[in-house]
């Protein structure tokens, strides 16, 4: 970890002191300070909506990796190397230990849709290269209340932020896609699951911060894992617009393991 390099696994400090020190491009820098200020600023009197993630961010535990491109399979596999190498550690370095992903963005903006598309091709191209098998306790249905993405045998929630958002500022990124990724066990670990009742608290603590951080209400498709009538992967990267949005999920999942022609490092 911390390995010279846009796509080496950075802790928090040494991600500051390169961005500080001029170490990093200029990119990374800027998607840097946009999730600090995000996170850690107020928007309307309101602090970021998600209290846990601030408060992550405020005491420095989140690691951190950047990707030269959004669409490029080297740097794709990459990323994948590096989710894994997290997928190692976090959980010896603490309860809030999300891994936030920088993606460099491309030379011409991008629409909706098409963050959209590349969200999912992201995330396809992790699946079909994942050393591990689909966990067997996880559906492969999208549409499953239970689903939710899975690599290296590990359930994950992938959150991101992006440029396209006009209103829903705690989901906006001014200088392109960003991806957390935070395992199942970090919400069971906290107690936070939609199954108890500091998770429904904090729910509606969220919920309530949203609107006054946003200035409008919260996302339709905002939800709990397991519970009827939610789905996980519409809130991966919530719609601005609804005609710019996938209808159904564009991921296709498989157990079949290793995937045939995956090219694995």
């Amino acid at each position: 970890m911390n390995e010279p390099g846009v796509q080496s696994l950075l802790d928090q400090e040494t991600l500051d002191e390169r961005v500080r020190n001029g170490d990093t491009p200029d990119w990374v820098a800027a998607h840097w300070r946009s999730f600090r200020e995000g996170l850690l600023g107020e928007r309307n009197g309101t602090p970021f909506p998600c209290f846990f993630g601030a408060e992550s961010v405020r005491d420095g535990e989140p690691l951190y990796t950047a990707v030269p491109s959004m669409s490029d399979a080297d740097a794709l596999l990459t990323l994948r190397d590096r989710i894994l190498e997290y997928l190692e550690i976090y959980r010896e370095r603490g309860g809030r230990t999300s891994l936030v992903t920088f993606f460099k963005p491309p030379e011409d903006a991008l629409s909706e849709r098409e963050y959209h598309d590349a969200l999912w091709h992201i995330l396809q191209t992790l699946h079909c290269h994942d050393p591990e098998p689909w966990p067997e306790d996880v559906p492969t249905d999208p549409d499953d209340r239970h689903w939710e993405f899975c690599l290296g045998g590990e359930p994950m929630f992938p959150t991101c932020r992006a440029p396209f958002y006009d209103q829903r500022k705690s989901r906006y990124c001014p200088i392109g896609l960003e991806i957390t990724f935070q395992p199942r066990a970090l919400f069971e670990n906290l107690g936070v699951t939609a199954d108890t009742q500091a998770g429904q608290q904090a729910r509606d603590v969220i919920q309530d911060r949203l609107e006054g951080y946003d200035g409008v209400c919260p996302h339709a498709d905002l939800g709990d894992w397991g519970v009827e009538g939610d789905r996980e992967w519409p809130q991966y990267l919530f719609s601005a617009d609804e005609t710019q949005a996938p209808d159904s999920c564009p991921i296709t999942v498989t157990r079949e393991h290793p995937k045939p022609g995956a090219r694995l490092s």
